[in-house]
C-alpha cells in the first residue's frame, strides 16, 4: 500500500546505475519519479559516487536514511573491472585520448604473479581526472583546461584482488579482475599501476560495482523498474529499511520512557552493554544511533520516524 501523501519515504533504494549516468543524475532520476507519481517531498541522497563510466550498485538514501549517507561513503566496496593492455589514456578509461602505447602483453601467469603486490595496504596516486580538489578546484576541471595536475599518493587497502574468467591463452590483451577495497580507492589508478608492474600500460574499459557497504548487486533495480513500480504497486515494496544500512551495528532496545529521553537528546546512564556504537530501537522502529562509553549512552544521530508504521 502506498504511504500517505504527506508522509515522506525513509529507507534505501539500491539502483543498478547504467553506464553514462552520473551519481547525482541517479539522485535526480529518483526525485523525478517521486515527484511525478505523487509522493510527498522527500530528501534524497546517494551513498557513494560512481563515475559515469561505471555501472552497478548505487545506494540511494531517502528521508531519514540520508543521515546515514556519510557512513555509506566510508564503507568498503567491491568492483569488477577489465583492463585493456597496450594503451594508456589521459583519463585512464575509455573517455580520454591515448597518451602512451606498448607492444608488451602479459600472460595469465604474469598477472597472477604481480597481484600480491597490490593486495593489502598500498599507496596509489589518484587519476588527474578525479573529483579531488587542488587549490580549491576540481582536479578534472584543471586537467580539462590543460593544466598539469599533480596529486599526492594516498594510502588505501585492497582486501582482495582476484582474476575473473579468462578465455584467452598466451599473451593477454585484456584481463578482468575483482577487487574488494576500502574507501578512497581509485580502480583506474589500480589498473594503471598493475599494467606498469607488468611492463606495459593499460586503461579500464569496463567497471561495475558489485557491492557498496552492505548492499549487493542482487538488491539493485534498474531505472526502468523504478519507473514501472512507481506507476503500479508503488515503490514501498522496493524500499529497504533505514537499518539495512547498519547491518554491522548491534541493536539497543529501548522502552517508551527511554525512547522519549533519547529523542530529546538526553543521556542514558548505567547501561549494561559494552562500549561501542548501537542502533537504539523502540520495538522495530529506529530511534537513534548511540555511542555507549563506560555505561553512558549518548546520541550520535537521531531519527525522526513514527512509532507505528502508517
Amino acid at each position: 500500500m502506498r504511504v500517505k501523501q504527506g508522509v515522506p519515504l525513509s529507507g534505501w533504494l539500491i539502483l543498478d546505475k547504467p553506464k553514462g549516468l552520473g551519481s547525482t543524475q541517479g539522485v535526480s532520476a529518483v526525485k523525478r519519479v517521486l515527484r511525478t507519481h505523487g509522493y510527498a517531498k522527500t530528501k534524497v541522497g546517494h551513498g557513494g559516487t560512481l563515475d559515469p563510466l561505471a555501472q552497478g550498485v548505487l545506494p540511494i538514501a531517502l528521508g531519514e536514511a540520508t543521515k546515514l549517507a556519510g557512513r555509506m561513503l566510508d564503507s568498503d566496496k567491491i568492483y569488477e573491472f577489465t583492463v585493456q593492455f597496450g594503451a594508456e589514456t589521459d583519463t585512464l578509461d575509455t573517455e580520454g585520448p591515448v597518451i602512451a602505447t606498448s607492444e608488451m602483453r602479459p600472460t595469465l601467469a604474469d598477472v597472477e604473479a604481480v597481484l600480491a603486490r597490490f593486495t593489502g595496504p598500498i599507496e596509489q596516486v589518484p587519476p588527474a581526472y578525479s573529483a579531488l580538489k587542488v587549490g580549491g578546484q576540481r582536479a578534472y576541471d584543471l586537467a580539462r583546461a590543460g593544466a598539469v595536475v599533480e596529486l599526492k599518493a594516498r594510502a588505501v587497502v585492497i582486501h582482495s584482488l582476484t582474476i575473473g574468467a579468462v578465455e584467452e591463452t598466451g599473451p593477454l590483451d585484456t584481463i578482468t579482475l575483482v577487487a574488494h577495497v576500502t574507501k578512497g580507492t581509485y580502480i583506474r589508478s589500480l589498473a594503471r599501476d598493475i599494467a606498469y608492474a607488468l611492463g606495459t600500460c593499460g586503461h579500464v574499459t569496463y567497471l561495475r560495482r558489485l557491492k557498496a557497504g552492505p548492499f549487493m548487486q542482487d538488491q539493485a533495480i534498474s531505472l526502468d523498474l523504478l519507473e514501472q513500480s512507481a506507476k503500479g504497486q508503488g515503490l514501498e515494496h522496493l524500499l529497504l529499511p533505514l537499518e539495512a544500512g547498519l547491518d554491522d551495528i548491534p541493536a539497543l532496545h529501548l522502552d517508551q520512557t527511554s525512547a522519549q529521553a533519547v529523542r530529546q537528546g538526553r543521556v542514558l546512564s548505567d547501561m549494561p552493554q559494552s562500549s561501542g556504537l548501537y542502533l537504539a530501537k523502540l520495538g522495530c522502529v529506529p530511534v537513534a544511533l548511540m555511542e555507549i562509553t563506560d555505561g553512558t549512552a549518548t546520541v550520535v544521530r537521531g531519527f525522526n520516524l513514527p512509532d507505528v508504521a502508517e
